[in-house]
């Protein structure tokens, strides 16, 4: 009688762009990983990592018996999947808090060792360290897709993090707005290409990027056409769906407006708004504001007030006058619940006449 060995499988190793992966069959299906980067990673220890992977395959066992590290799982197979989806600014907060906050701790434990009370332990020493509510929270989101993922990979049977909660020692922070009378006060102290920043800011309600990227071709004899923000210096498209607009620009602000195009360097279309001494890129929000803002409003007794403080005031503000919720959210690119934004629409008269108002009432 012959015998027949039993074929051992080698794989196959590629050069994908930056990145060696890995390729191999299993149960009938086409596998594939990321076995490191090349400027890394020799081929040698390439194959030698595809190797150490087939090795229980070809011993009769399946891969999915094999349990990744939390670290492996994060890097091959969490990141790489999220990063299609992801837009680029969220996905440098996003890997940028699992890099210093879990892989950081956890990398090398074993994915399916991680127990609810463990990570609920976790998020509390957090807030006992005084991170701020927003980045507990967030660590909460990112465990507890990381774990939905490992199980919707049959690496777990069940979400160790699915009931994780905000620990009450995480404190919220104060959202502080401006008063009509702090809003006259701030406008007084600042120059003329920084007042017109401000305006957009509490007038328009448009956020710190969207006010940056801006273009001259952007601006109209009514709105301004957000189509793109700048984050961390690249441009991009606007955070969400809703924040794609036209935000009205009340008749105070179209004036303020025409006197920074008299003064600003360059007026062609596609020309910046806003820009650096090179006139290539927008200016740096940071550097303008550690330069011409925040040292005016410090002497003015407004330390406190930052760009995300006058985008808040505009919606405050607007709020006092019975500006109706939908048409905030229009003008600010928000959404305030389902039925406001899919069924109800607003003119962009309407939101001109309510930023009308709110000027008015400041008497700009």
């Amino acid at each position: 009688m012959i015998q027949t060995r039993k074929r051992l499988q080698k794989g196959s190793l590629s050069k994908r762009g930056k990145r060696w992966v890995g390729q191999w069959w299993e149960t009938g299906h086409r596998r594939k990983r990321t076995l490191g980067q090349v400027s890394e990673m020799t081929k040698s220890q390439a194959q030698a990592e595809l190797a150490g992977i087939l090795a229980p395959v070809n011993a009769g066992r399946t891969a999915e018996s094999i349990k990744p590290t939390f670290g492996e799982f994060v890097e091959h197979t969490y990141l790489p999947f999220y990063r299609g989806k992801w837009k680029r600014s969220t996905a440098m907060t996003n890997e940028q808090s699992i890099e210093i906050y879990l892989t950081s701790v956890y990398a090398a434990r074993a994915l399916d060792s991680f127990s609810r009370d463990e990570l609920q332990e976790f998020l509390k020493q957090k807030a006992a360290a005084s991170l701020s509510y927003s980045i507990v929270a967030h660590l909460r989101w990112g465990l507890r897709q990381i774990f939905r993922m490992a199980v919707e990979e049959r690496h777990l049977d069940r979400n160790p993090a699915e009931l994780l909660f905000v620990p009450r020692e995480a404190k919220r922070p104060e959202h502080p707005v401006m008063t009509k009378e702090e809003v006259k006060k701030l406008l007084e102290v600042l120059n003329i290409r920084e007042r017109l920043i401000a305006k957009l800011a509490i007038l328009a309600g448009m956020r710190t990027g969207e006010i940056f990227a801006l273009k001259w071709r952007s601006l109209d004899a009514k709105s301004a056409h957000i189509t793109q923000r700048v984050y961390h210096g690249d441009i991009d498209s606007p955070k969400t769906h809703q924040s794609v607009r036209k935000a009205a620009l009340s008749d105070g602000l179209r004036e303020a407006i025409e006197e920074w195009r008299k003064l600003s360097p360059c007026t062609a279309p596609e020309d910046w708004v806003f820009p650096s001494e090179t006139m290539k890129t927008p200016i740096v929000p940071y550097n303008l504001w550690r330069h011409q803002i925040g040292s005016r409003l410090k002497a003015a007794g407004l330390s406190w007030v930052t760009f995300q403080v006058m985008r808040r005031t505009h919606s405050s503000l607007l709020r006092e006058l019975d500006v109706a919720p939908e048409i905030r959210a229009q003008q600010m690119g928000h959404s305030v619940d389902v039925n406001e934004n899919v069924y109800t629409k607003t003119s962009l008269e309407s939101r001109r006449q309510a930023v009308n108002m709110l000027e008015a009432a400041l008497g700009r």
